[in-house]
């Protein structure tokens, strides 16, 4: 997938209030952005750290502008958007780049399921050979080292959608747990047990259940550290699941 319109460059003053980002444009304007995020985002909100916005032509926004992608480290790219990944997923499903989940002819998105009332981000149906897939999309953007891990924050919402995958496994349909990498620094990727231990045991528990568990990282930058225009699920990345 491609950003409609080229995005715009700024300097990061600060985020607040989980949902806005105070940001300096080049011309020394300081305009406050939308920041479509409600996890911690930590490691991506350095001060006075280079940003890219979309802007809405949309005349009913409050704030037209959007915060997409930051700058981690010089060079490094990630997107902060949470809205995208579920988009670049169906993208890369449809396109076949997803090796484990070609052969579907269908894809429904938020589909209402389980005894907790989730919504799986996308069914995929129509296979030949293969039961029905639901696949749970997770951004994954903190990075230590080269390492991906996730979730950067406790979330009892990602606990809730693990036991729900693994229900499906139990009623004979497939489970995919697909981790979306929106960090060009990241080479592997992991659960984050340091930050949500209850996570990375569910983790665990619902690979030994039979969920697949898959991560693919996007194509967000050039080589001189600026975003490409496209953001598209490329390549897997390993997971890794030991201690």
């Amino acid at each position: 997938m491609k950003f409609p319109e080229p995005l715009i460059e700024g300097r990061l003053i600060r985020r607040y209030k989980r949902f806005l980002a105070d940001v300096r444009l080049p011309d020394g304007t300081e305009i406050t952005a939308h920041c479509p995020n409600t996890g911690s985002m930590l490691g991506c909100q350095p001060t006075d750290g280079r940003v890219w916005l979309s802007l809405s032509n949309n005349p009913a926004r409050k704030l037209p502008y959007t915060w997409e992608l930051v700058e981690t480290a010089p060079g490094v790219l990630a997107c902060v958007n949470t809205a995208r990944p579920n988009a670049q997923a169906r993208e890369a499903i449809a396109a076949g780049r997803i090796g484990e989940l070609r052969g579907y002819t269908h894809c429904r998105p938020e589909v209402k399921y389980g005894a907790e009332k989730s919504r799986i981000d996308l069914l995929l149906s129509g296979h030949g050979s293969e039961p029905d897939a639901w696949v749970e999309v997770k951004n994954v953007t903190l990075e230590e080292s080269g390492q991906g891990f996730f979730p950067d924050a406790v979330t009892t919402r990602g606990q809730k959608h693990l036991r729900e995958l693994m229900a499906q496994v139990a009623l004979g349909d497939r489970a995919v747990l697909l981790f979306v990498v929106n960090h060009t620094g990241i080479e592997t990727v992991r659960p984050a047990d340091h930050i949500d231990r209850h996570y990375g045991q569910l983790l665990r528990q619902a690979c030994d259940a039979g969920v697949e568990v898959l991560a693919y990282r996007a194509s967000l930058g050039r080589d001189d550290g600026r975003p490409s225009g496209g953001m598209a699920l490329m390549e897997p990345v390993p997971v890794i699941l030991e201690i």
